[in-house]
């Protein structure tokens, strides 16, 4: 519950600082919400009867496919005061990800999402984040500052950068964390909450300067580094001191570059239903490859194996593979 208190220029408000109940293997920054997708595919959201509601967000999503693979996870973010706020607490700890760095913005709503499906790659979105996203209401002073310092991966995306306090809060997670191994920058560029790809493209130059490791595709590499070629994408971010540049190229596939090697893993196909959560579904296995210490080429190829289970069913959250059902899958497609 946020805090009244008094200051020397009047009343401001305060909130008290998140509390995580261990230090996660994987803590994320960032979106959160709630994601209305419809029931009847390929059709207008004008002409669908019904819905289904899952929890959502990229952030989210990442730690959710985190801990369905066996590993620790949270997520700092925040909410509203409401009932889809209390979904989302429902919906992560079912999943086994730690809500103690979630908190409530009591005069804001949580955020929803609404989606058409039109198969097998027309997906559009409308987010509904009005006035403002409480997600990008997180302040610095309530940061989990311990859990940011200590965590084996701290995951950010660039959209965390798109609307103060929520810059300047990501900002200081940085500092904290002080350029430390696997601190990943997800480039998701969404053009609805920039004023410009300029103004985009100035704030993934200043989070690059604080991350190990950046993920995304060809769109998002060129309003980053100006650069939609894979390898002269990839090789920018890594001038620019990324320790693992990561491309991702549709059905060209995934190029993952150190400055010491260099790999394209092919995509594996599948019929898609839904490629909305295939991204977040890539990250979350590719946090588990990292922290299982596999080779750069075989943590893509389980992250691209992720990706194509989650495209394959309707939802995001609820669809991301647990460790079992991904070693079957990537042992099947091995022997095909």
């Amino acid at each position: 519950m946020e805090t009244l208190t008094t200051g020397s220029d009047g009343p401001e408000r305060t909130v008290p600082p998140m509390v995580l109940s261990e230090t996660p293997d994987v803590l994320t920054i960032g979106r959160i919400g709630v994601d209305i997708y419809p029931q009847q595919i390929g059709v207008g959201l004008e002409d669908v009867r019904s819905f289904g509601k899952f929890l959502g967000g990229t952030a989210t999503n990442v730690a959710v496919a985190a801990a369905r693979l066996g590993w620790r996870s949270a997520v700092i973010s925040r909410t509203g005061e409401d009932p889809f706020g209390r979904f989302i607490h429902q919906s992560l700890r079912g999943f086994g990800v730690d809500d103690g760095a979630v908190t409530a913005v009591p005069d804001l709503p949580t955020p929803v999402t609404f989606c058409e499906i039109f198969p097998p790659d027309d997906f559009p979105l409308y987010f509904y984040r009005f006035p403002v996203a409480p997600d990008l209401q997180i302040t610095p002073d309530e940061l989990p500052e311990d859990a940011i310092r200590e965590a084996p991966i701290y995951w950010s995306t660039l959209s965390g950068m798109s609307a103060e306090p929520s810059r300047t809060a990501h900002l200081h997670a940085w500092a904290l964390r002080g350029r430390r191994r696997h601190t990943i920058l997800d480039l998701d560029y969404r053009p609805m909450f920039w004023k410009s790809v300029e103004e985009a493209r100035s704030a993934a130059q200043e989070a690059l300067a604080h991350c190990t490791v950046a993920i995304g595709n060809r769109e998002e590499c060129e309003v980053a580094v100006g650069e939609t070629d894979p390898e002269r994408a990839a090789h920018a971010l890594l001038d620019l001191g990324v320790e693992i540049a990561v491309v991702k190229q549709g059905p060209r596939g995934v190029l993952a570059a150190t400055r010491s090697e260099e790999h394209l893993v092919p995509p594996i196909p599948v019929e898609t239903l839904n490629g909305l959560g295939a991204g977040d579904a890539f990250g979350g296995a590719f946090c588990a490859g990292l922290l299982e210490g596999l080779p750069l080429q075989e943590v893509v190829r389980r992250a691209n194996a992720a990706g194509a289970i989650v495209a394959s069913r309707l939802e995001c959250s609820s669809a991301m593979p647990d460790r079992a059902e991904l070693d079957d899958f990537v042992g099947t497609r091995r022997d095909a």
